[in-house]
């Protein structure tokens, strides 16, 4: 059913060759350059030569549906690309796939002006610039956005925002320049009219980037941001779709990017259980291999049958955002956005297991890959609230029936 087609086999086969010649190898030359620059948002240079590499593969913007802008692959034929990409955290920005950069592109591909495609989608697009997108905040609970708080008030042809923005991705990134940002610019409306979104420069007067958050201890390079907004003027012609428009954009982003986030996870689950297999064969207790105690292969063959499971699932549900859309096919990626950071998360911290101490250090992935996939059940909705989707849809198909 979800057969590759042939440009998308060409797309794997080039892909495949990238990670191996090229993406695999600068992995210790990045943490090198990372570490002598001791600045933990440093933009390395091994990561600059790899997107001239990827570009000159043709390997560029694979996302991007529309045609011109990357080569227009539908969600089914990129759903196999962005799992080989998640198998390295190098690979999605060196192909210019890394979110929250995608799902910035599609919002201003779709609701940005012509002035906006210029000024931020054209350097987006050659991964020239960064972008950030702040709607999480922390003095409410931002997995309900209609929580959001931060001020959007209309002054002559402007606007005023005041308020605090956290865990934005990317806005500590050396190359980002432009915030999308979600507000409240009707506290009166409906609870789904009261929120819009703006394009706001990073630099514009007001803003202030207070600190990188970390994550289970990590810095990462591209910053989790905590911003502060006092009195930033942002002209009404920043506005993206209109006035009220702001939770129907998000939904509009957040599907694509949330089923992205799994193609790339079950990468790393693939990657975890290679590692996972290399370290039981080659490590020796008690005179024999780990590899041939009965738990580990339990934990080999339940890795294989899982990661087997998600893929089929994400497919899927990118196969029903291909022929019935976003909208129709919500609950799979409700599904996949609850079952892949899960299963991935098991099978990285039974490989972790397998390596012993060696597996918690930085001399392998698989720690930093941990922390990312746990903070994944976070990100893009919590499971609490994709898992309440998925139920609301169940009820619902029997709420009228006489029981």
């Amino acid at each position: 059913m979800f057969e590759l087609t042939d440009r998308a086999k060409r797309y794997q086969e080039d892909l495949l060759d990238f990670m191996d010649a090229h993406v695999y190898p600068a992995e210790p030359v990045y943490e090198a350059q990372m570490r002598a620059s001791g600045d933990p948002h440093f933009q390395p240079p091994i990561l600059e030569e790899l997107k001239v590499e990827a570009r000159r593969r043709g390997l560029w913007n694979l996302f991007h549906p529309h045609p011109g802008r990357g080569p227009g692959l539908t969600n089914l034929e990129y759903a196999p690309l962005a799992e080989i990409m998640g198998r390295s955290h190098l690979a999605p920005e060196a192909c210019n796939c890394n979110a929250p950069d995608t799902g910035n592109m599609e919002v201003l591909e779709l609701f940005g002006t012509e002035e906006h495609k210029e000024k931020y989608l054209k350097p987006l697009l050659e991964g020239t610039m960064a972008s950030a997108f702040a709607m999480t905040e922390p003095r409410v609970a931002s997995s309900d956005a209609t929580n959001i708080e931060l001020s959007m008030v209309r002054d002559g042809d402007s606007y005023v925002l005041n308020g605090r923005k956290w865990f934005a991705t990317n806005a500590l990134h050396k190359n980002c320049r432009v915030l999308i940002v979600m507000g409240k610019t009707d506290p009166t409306a409906a609870p789904h009219r009261q929120q819009t979104m703006m394009v706001v420069p990073i630099d514009a007067p007001g803003i202030t980037l207070l600190r990188g958050l970390p994550v289970f201890g990590y810095q990462d390079r591209d910053g989790h941001a905590e911003i502060d907004f006092t009195d930033v003027r942002v002209p009404a012609t920043d506005v993206l779709k209109g006035e009220g428009e702001g939770f129907a954009i998000s939904q509009a982003r957040l599907g694509p990017g949330r089923i992205h986030h799994c193609m790339r996870t079950i990468g790393m689950a693939e990657r975890a259980l290679e590692l996972m297999c290399e370290r039981a064969l080659a490590r020796v207790t008690f005179g024999r291999p780990i590899a041939d105690n009965a738990n580990i292969q339990d934990w080999i063959a339940e890795a294989r049958i899982e990661i087997e499971m998600i893929r089929l699932l994400t497919l899927k549900a990118a196969h029903l955002m291909d022929t019935v859309g976003n909208k129709a096919a919500r609950t799979e990626i409700a599904a996949i956005k609850v079952a892949a950071p899960n299963i991935a998360l098991k099978i990285v911290d039974r490989a972790i297991q397998v390596h012993g101490g060696a597996g918690v250090t930085d001399d392998f992935p698989l720690a930093a890959a941990w922390a990312h996939l746990r903070t994944l059940r976070l990100a893009d909705g919590p499971d609490e609230v994709h898992k309440r989707t998925i139920a609301r849809q169940e009820l619902r198909k029997y709420a009228k029936k006489e029981i």
